[in-house]
């Protein structure tokens, strides 16, 4: 009898090997909706759809090198192994998106479920017919979403678009502050000075600050209020600067605008400000400022536990002795207003118009909107990063926590709903009141959900920003190109060689010859035919006293 030759053998050995490969790769070779059909393990007889789709993921920068990239790490993976449908995830920029969305969409190339938060993204998008309507999809394919929308009517009402179609996916926040006031009441204490209410009182605490050594150290080297970036932000909405409805007309105010540089002016002439604000672009030298003891008042936008660990822990750390105390918005002749709120209605999701799987998608937001997907998100895996104590996740390593879970929400939470997840939040806004830090940073919240969430007090803007109407693509172009910022600049730098009502009417005719009284016309229009159908801050306050946070935190 012959040998076989070792290499016939190793070509008879590939030759079998290929064969077996090639049946594996035919038994789940794509189906024609785009998915794979695994045999099911249960009963080799039978086979169960699976399909597949593309998702775009906000790279936010934050995932540790150890964990992998946005688009592949242990989310990535736990996604496709527990979820319905295989994922391919792209990333894009949070940055940057836009500019990313439309490279992705002029190639070709864009994924089928896009995730954004912007309307200015995606307006253009569904003016170019790049978006597929979702009503179709939700009725056929839907139970965990179509159940929220039932829930939630203004889910649905925030979704349509102008041909009365819905064409975004969303979901519902609790409604926290996210703009307000902190001031620093241990430099009140010690003045003896009360908590500001006024304007007057404002500019009065703000001089006091500066002027009379608050941190004790002999030294002038502070500064009554932070006025840079964010600041500035908060101390326009003070004022009810832009948008406003003047008897039952939506019109630009401009008088509002004019006070606020009044004041601005009075603080940078009398050195109550940082007088090189307007170079602090990014906000970051007023938070250094801040955080090492030199700032009294700090208007700003706010995610409240995040302030609380970061900037206030490391003012603790600089000044022990420091604390905090969240302050309303000052009263003025016009009234008094709460600061921007969490949209409670949040649009967060588009579907791409070449989809060639609708089921596929619809199948992927029901399970992220879902209790399970939200869970993993938000606190990680059961016994290996949280314990559940009497129904509540207790996370039981902090570090662990952090590297592998705290940056996953960004990306991979835009689906999740507050009310879904209400059985599993935490009565402490999930701020660890072990921590002596995290406790007062738990009580300065609590402050401020007391101090802003007053439905008596109107909201300054028509709507959450992400609700405001969007304008057609020329006028957004006329928009972009006006700048009157400048003229408000140098009426704040100048003294009284170029006075405030200069500014005002300097940027009254760049506004004009830019193009802005078309801009007027199609706002004022919009608003006599379509801010009945439009979801409002009345909208907004509805869901806040239905919500009641106030009682729910006392």
């Amino acid at each position: 009898m012959k040998t076989i030759h070792g290499r016939t053998f190793l070509c008879l050995f590939l030759a079998f090997a290929l064969m077996a490969s090639f049946a594996g790769c035919q038994s789940s070779q794509p189906n024609p909706d785009g998915g794979k059909k695994p045999t099911s393990s249960k009963d080799p007889g039978k086979t169960k759809e699976r399909g597949s789709i593309s998702a775009t993921v906000y790279d936010r920068g934050a995932v540790p090198a150890a964990e992998g990239t946005i688009e592949e790490n242990r989310w990535t993976k736990w996604i496709n192994e527990n979820g319905p449908v295989d994922v391919k995830f792209v990333a894009v920029p949070r940055t940057e998106s836009g500019q990313k969305l439309n490279t992705l969409f002029a190639s070709g190339s864009a994924p089928d479920l896009i995730f954004e938060f912007s309307p200015s993204v995606k307006t253009p998008l569904y003016d170019q017919k790049q978006l597929m309507p979702i009503d179709e999809m939700i009725d056929k394919y839907s139970t965990n979403y179509k159940n929220l929308l039932k829930e939630y009517p203004s889910l649905k009402k925030a979704a349509i678009m102008p041909d009365g179609k819905m064409y975004q996916f969303g979901k519902i926040n609790s409604m926290t502050p996210l703009r307000g006031v902190v001031i620093r009441s241990d430099w009140l204490k010690g003045l003896n000075l009360e908590v500001p209410k006024t304007l007057e009182d404002y500019y009065k605490v703000a001089k006091a600050f500066t002027e009379q050594d608050p941190d004790g150290n002999g030294k002038k080297d502070t500064f009554g209020i932070a006025m840079s970036y964010r600041a500035g932000e908060t101390v326009s909405q003070m004022f009810q600067v832009g948008w406003m409805v003047e008897d039952g007309k939506l019109i630009k105010e401009w008088d509002h605008t004019a006070e606020r540089l009044k004041f601005q002016i009075r603080l940078y002439d009398e050195g109550l400000i940082d007088k090189d604000y307007l170079n602090d672009n990014t906000g970051a030298r007023a938070l250094q400022d801040f955080v090492n003891g030199k700032v009294g008042i700090l208007p700003w936008l706010f995610s409240w536990r995040d302030f609380t660990i970061k900037e206030y822990a490391t003012l603790k750390d600089n000044v022990p002795e420091a604390k905090l105390e969240a302050i309303p918005y000052p009263e003025m002749e016009y009234g008094r207003f709460n600061p921007t709120l969490e949209n409670p209605v949040q649009m967060t999701a588009v579907v791409n118009a070449k989809c060639k799987d609708p089921k596929a998608v619809m199948q992927y937001v029901d399970f992220m909107c879902s209790e399970k997907a939200g869970l993993a998100i938000k606190y990680g895996l059961e016994g290996e990063h949280y314990k559940l104590v009497e129904g509540k996740p207790v996370i039981t390593d902090t570090e662990k926590f952090k590297s592998e879970v705290s940056w996953a929400g960004g990306g991979f939470g835009m689906l999740m709903s507050a009310p879904v997840m209400k059985p599993y939040a935490s009565e402490t806004a999930d701020f660890n009141l072990d921590h002596p830090i995290e406790k007062e940073g738990y009580e300065l919240y609590k402050q401020a959900i007391e101090v802003y969430l007053d439905p008596s007090v109107p909201y300054p803007e028509l709507t959450h920003s992400e609700h405001m109407p969007q304008l057609p693509k020329d006028l957004n172009v006329l928009k972009a190109n006006i700048d009157t910022d400048d003229f408000m600049a140098k009426a704040v730098v100048s003294g009284s060689s170029y006075t405030v009502d200069q500014a005002i009417k300097d940027a009254k005719n760049a506004w004009e010859k830019g193009g802005g009284k078309d801009i007027e016309k199609w706002m004022a229009n919009w608003y006599d035919k379509d801010s009945d159908n439009a979801f409002l801050a009345k909208d907004m306050y509805e869901i806040m006293k239905e919500e009641d946070l106030i009682h729910q935190l006392k």
